[in-house]
């Protein structure tokens, strides 16, 4: 979006601000002729209105409005190219249907911070990205020959000019300082990669070294597993044995003992699991009992709360139809109400009927009679007018 200053011929001295979004320039509108110009700059310098900073830029007034005039006629052929490309507006609206979409619906849109950042390095051969790029620079080389019409027109200076050229320039050994700082780096990206490199040898070689020397120590701790291993199962079943002895000889020795300790051992637990197995069977039934008596509790509780549960249904049945039947008696009354009302407005509208009826086959008598009235007489438009002729020859008579 640019803003335009535009000339009108009613006041030379005044200027409008003509604001439109697609960069077009009505042609209409561009009216400057060099006096008009020239008195223009007059009443401006006359007023103190604006003066600009930088005099060196400054022309006289005919070249200014010499190429003034000239840009008017660029500004309008360059509206002309925008207007008549169709095909490159549709395809630009196409392109940006999202962001349009956004601003219809009054969506609020990222602020852009880099305008690289939306550019796929993969997809620089796109016609999107082309078409974008055409369009800006279609747009700028507008911006600058209006800004710089504008100078020309209002200061009589080319400043708008000079400073786009001045950054073309400005833009261009940024590019070649880009150019020669990528060339650094890849000299240096180069050498740091040679680096790496025989880093990346020398590591490897260390690695190996160090492998082996894992590999022999590996050996060593293994060698020494397994004799460690061998030591421990002859100590362990040197112990078994031993042990296993002194077992045999304390068993020999306290075998009588331990047979009448077994044997009352024995006796003890019979009795003892006896009392447990009727203690057990007596749990039983008491168990037994006490699940009977949850059940019937269980059954009393799920009866009464489906005896709860229809009563409660038999009242919601009930109340639904009594809330039903008093809906039937005020639609009943409403029915009745609406059926007196509509025989009330057939009386009231037949009445009206006849009364028009009549009415208008009196009318219709009175027209007639009045007719009638008017040919018998000869009255009003039915009068008998005299000829001419006979009033002539009466008169000589």
């Amino acid at each position: 979006m640019y803003n335009m200053y535009v000339f009108t011929k009613k006041n030379p001295a005044k200027c409008e601000l003509d604001s439109r979004t697609d960069g077009s320039v009505k042609t209409s509108d561009i009216r400057l002729t060099l006096v008009e110009m020239t008195k223009m700059n007059s009443i401006t310098i006359a007023q103190g209105v604006k003066s600009h900073d930088n005099d060196s830029f400054q022309i006289d007034y005919l070249h200014s409005s010499l190429f003034a005039s000239v840009l008017e006629d660029t500004i309008t052929e360059l509206r002309i190219l925008a207007e008549t490309n169709n095909e490159l507006r549709i395809l630009k609206t196409w392109s940006d249907i999202g962001h349009l979409r956004s601003i219809k619906f009054g969506i609020d849109l990222p602020p852009v911070t880099d305008e690289l950042a939306v550019i796929d390095p993969k997809k620089l051969q796109s016609n999107e990205y082309k078409l974008n790029k055409l369009d800006a620079d279609r747009k700028l080389a507008i911006k600058n020959v209006i800004d710089t019409y504008k100078d020309l027109a209002m200061f009589r200076s080319y400043a708008a000019l000079s400073d786009y050229v001045e950054s073309v320039v400005g833009l261009d050994k940024y590019r070649e300082e880009l150019v020669e700082d990528e060339a650094k780096n890849r000299i240096l990206r180069h050498d740091l990669n040679r680096q790496m490199r025989q880093q990346r040898n020398h590591i490897k070689s260390v690695i190996y070294e160090t492998d082996a020397h894992i590999d022999d120590l590996r050996t060593q701790v293994e060698d020494a597993h397994l004799y460690s291993e061998c030591r421990s199962r002859y100590v362990d079943n040197w112990q078994r044995a031993r042990t296993e002895q002194h077992l045999q000889t304390i068993k020999d020795t306290e075998k009588s003992p331990s047979e009448s300790i077994e044997y009352y051992k024995q006796r003890t637990d019979h009795e003892q699991r006896i009392h447990s197995e009727v203690e057990v069977l007596i749990n039983i039934a008491i168990n037994e009992t006490l699940e009977k008596v949850d059940k019937w509790m269980n059954k009393y509780d799920k009866d009464m709360e489906g005896i709860d549960l229809k009563i409660q249904i038999r009242k919601n049945e009930y109340q639904n139809m009594y809330e039903k039947r008093i809906g039937l008696e005020d639609t009943f009354e409403k029915h009745e109400t609406l059926m007196k009302e509509w025989i009330h407005f057939k009386e009231e509208r037949e009445k009206a009927r006849l009364y028009r009826e009549k009415m208008t086959k009196s009318a219709i008598i009175v027209q007639a009679w009045w007719r009638g009235l008017l040919v018998r007489r000869q009255l009003g438009p039915y009068k008998v007018t005299k000829k001419k002729g006979a009033d002539k020859d009466k008169k000589k008579k």
